[in-house]
């Protein structure tokens, strides 16, 4: 059908808070709100978000907006007609699961302290076939955050196991922070972050999260402290406490207990950013590949004129970061600009950019094994 022939325009959300004022910047919304918690959004998304509710239960879900008018969750679309909209080769793969989630995040305060489990720490610990490798593309940062926009990533040298459990029972978060690379951030900027390494957004960070469809988090504070953290952040969700014992368990078997200095760290987490066309009327970078991880890639691509999308012939999320434009499929342009988010069904296979805009294209990975 020509629907499936289309990109379809999602619809902007947001999950965890009702602020962030960078992201209404970046939407070009009229009056930018802020809550302290800053908020997320959840793109083009079939996963469920932590916290969901009897009256809230598409927490984390993305709604769709097909060419017909019809504005629809994108996941009650997808189970419609999944081999149509993700194409046989990617359910053989994934199922009916995207293989990647991908959010926007607003960091007003500084997030904790974490990691997120490995595939194999997922499936150990969470019962979960994904783990939640993801990396941050820095969209913008803050002119009036306290301190120049920063990371944290990734552990110091001769940081053991021994030291951090330490540091975690006597509840030193400072302590635990310093533990480990406090890294300044320019837009621009990306940084993969691997299953299992610390890492933690400061505040004033704008960044887009590319990562494998799970919300799995470890945080090394009292179980306590993090549903607190959560309540605020969502206080309509419904989270509720797990086995202490599990909890601090799996928290601990997490974190990858390796330290690096910090020019061999940002040597092997920092995009090196490879050229993968020229053309007349545009370039795409490669943000990461397969090189850096099986599990999704991102590209950039700036257009100045005409370009044609290259055609993937799996589905793909594109985040409109500056400038305007449209995509054409034939006789259909679809108008985009500086926020648009935009889904491509697998059937997309000659669409064309139009103006002068950059857009990220986020596909899942081409290497990983999910079943």
């Amino acid at each position: 059908m020509e629907i499936y022939n289309r990109p379809w325009p999602l619809v902007p959300n947001k999950v965890r808070a009702d602020g962030g004022r960078e992201l209404d910047r970046f939407r070009g919304v009229k009056h930018p709100a802020d809550t302290p918690n800053g908020a997320e959004a959840w793109v083009g998304s079939l996963t469920k978000a932590n916290g969901a509710t009897r009256e809230n239960p598409n927490l984390g879900y993305a709604e769709v907006i097909l060419p017909d008018g019809t504005r629809d969750f994108l996941v009650n679309v997808v189970k419609r007609a999944p081999e149509t909209i993700l194409g046989k080769k990617h359910m053989e793969k994934y199922g009916t699961s995207l293989g990647m989630l991908i959010k926007m995040i607003d960091a007003k305060a500084p997030f904790l302290l974490q990691c997120h489990p490995t595939r194999e720490n997922a499936r150990k610990y969470w019962n979960s076939r994904f783990g939640k490798e993801e990396c941050w593309y820095v969209l913008g940062t803050r002119e009036d955050a306290a301190e120049p926009p920063y990371i944290l990533l990734g552990f110091k040298e001769d940081i053991t196991r021994e030291k951090f459990e330490a540091a975690y029972r006597k509840g030193d978060a400072a302590l635990l922070e310093s533990f480990c690379h406090k890294i300044p951030v320019q837009p621009g900027e990306s940084y993969m972050i691997p299953g299992g390494v610390p890492h933690a957004l400061g505040a004033g960070c704008f960044v887009a999260e590319i990562q494998e469809p799970s919300d799995l988090t470890a945080v090394p504070f009292p179980q306590e402290y993090l549903l607190e953290y959560r309540r605020k952040a969502n206080p309509f969700g419904i989270f509720e406490p797990e086995d202490e014992q599990l909890y601090e368990s799996r928290m601990l078997n997490s974190f990858h207990y390796e330290g690096l200095p910090p020019d061999k760290l940002l040597d092997r987490l920092k995009s090196k950013e490879q050229t993968l066309r020229q053309e007349p009327g545009g370039r795409e970078i490669e943000i990461f590949g397969d090189r850096d991880t099986a599990y999704f890639s991102c590209t950039m691509a700036t257009v100045s004129g005409t370009m044609a999308r290259k055609n993937t012939g799996d589905v793909q999320i594109g985040i409109v970061v500056s400038g305007e434009g449209c995509i054409r499929c034939g006789e259909n342009a679809l108008p985009v600009k500086q926020g648009s988010e935009v889904f491509f069904p697998c059937q997309v296979k000659d669409a064309v950019f139009e103006g002068d805009f950059s857009v990220i294209l986020c596909n899942p990975g081409v290497t990983a094994e999910y079943k």
